[in-house]
């Protein structure tokens, strides 16, 4: 694995001139790992068949969970869509609005791309991303690429060049710093239906700022697909963000939160059928933190700014599951955020899949 940083950078000519042996790799089938605003990205020229197995070898990943394709520019489209079926109006709204960003549209999906990209789906993920590093490699590269979570299947996704190699450095053959990812969590996929948009997974484009661009209701719609069909979009299916520690999430009132975390914690300690010592971490808002007195050590316990808990919690999540696994935690404990309005529902999306079920709302 090569590895190139380019943090900081951010004038696009100096950027394609630097990515410039990177972006000739992925043309060729190679594997490449860079920053996107969302996450790091695995990625492969989504119109080579053979490049794109093996980003499923790579992060063992079911070969029945879809890639997104990234595109640099608007016309990079007719390489990855099927033309002969004209785009829906709210579509190009939604492009027009949200992109480059943190949106996925599933679109007709186009006969040059590799089969693999988009298993058993006429519809194909697509976005732009909004991140001068993704979108200088794509440029340069002069391909649609798949890429996916640059972490082996199921882990938290990675949103620093370390998580990537800690995760995959034997597996690419370049890895691209860009520094932290911004946003933390994954883009929103969305499903334009005939009377409806169906967000399959919630992400960094909230249901209120579809709702706003487009005349058709938006709803959230992940669980009511079968588990048991091939899924659409990726995240709708398999265990996802998962570190090695048990997570357990609870949201409410907060008095009620400490009284549960707490209640928690002590039948663990007075259960004689578990040998295991636990070692618990805590994610919360320090208010909550300072309010109720929790105190775990400093490489256990996040208290994250009260005012924008959401967007920090998006922003840190997967990077404080990761360090509270090297830190030898057990179990996670999160103070969660309301699921029914903005980042909210992306992070409680995520904690969910994360914590297999585990989340429990407390009056």
């Amino acid at each position: 694995m090569q590895r190139l940083t380019v943090e900081g950078i951010r004038q696009e000519a100096q950027l394609r001139e630097m990515l410039r042996e990177p972006a000739q790799s992925l043309r060729r089938g190679g594997l490449v790992a860079f920053p996107t605003e969302t996450v790091y990205g695995l990625g492969a020229n989504a119109l080579v068949e053979e490049a794109v197995r093996r980003i499923f070898e790579a992060k063992e990943r079911p070969r029945d969970n879809p890639l997104i394709v990234h595109i640099a520019q608007d016309d990079q489209l007719r390489d990855v869509i099927d033309e002969s079926q004209p785009l829906h109006e709210d579509a190009v709204r939604l492009m027009r609005a949200f992109w480059p960003g943190p949106l996925t549209l599933l679109l007709p999906a186009g006969a040059r791309l590799a089969p693999s990209v988009h298993p058993g789906q006429p519809l194909v993920g697509v976005r732009m991303p909004d991140h001068p590093v993704a979108r200088a490699l794509i440029a340069e590269a002069g391909v649609p690429v798949a890429a996916p979570s640059a972490n082996r299947s199921g882990r938290p996704s990675p949103t620093t060049a370390d998580d990537v190699e800690a995760d995959l450095g034997g597996q690419v053959d370049w890895l691209i710093d860009g520094g932290p990812c911004p946003i933390g969590v994954e883009s929103t996929v969305l499903l334009l239906e005939p009377d409806c948009a169906r967000i399959l997974r919630p992400g960094g484009v909230t249901q209120e700022m579809i709702a706003s661009v487009i005349d058709r209701p938006v709803l959230y719609a992940a669980d009511a697909f079968d588990v048991s069909s091939a899924p659409l979009a990726p995240g709708m299916k398999y265990r996802h963000y998962a570190p090695n520690a048990s997570v357990h999430v609870w949201w409410g009132a907060p008095e009620a939160i400490d009284e549960a975390m707490r209640a928690f914690l002590l039948e663990a300690v007075q259960d004689d059928e578990v040998d295991e010592v636990m070692v618990p971490a805590l994610i919360a808002p320090d208010d909550f933190v300072r309010r109720f007195g929790w105190a775990l050590s400093d490489e256990r316990q996040a208290a994250l700014p009260a005012d924008a808990y959401a967007e920090e919690l998006a922003h840190h999540l997967y990077r404080l599951l990761r360090a509270f696994d090297r830190a030898g935690a057990t179990d996670v404990l999160v103070h969660g955020v309301d699921p029914t309005h903005g980042v909210g529902a992306a992070v409680m999306n995520r904690l969910y899949k994360a914590s297999a079920g585990r989340v429990r709302w407390v009056g």
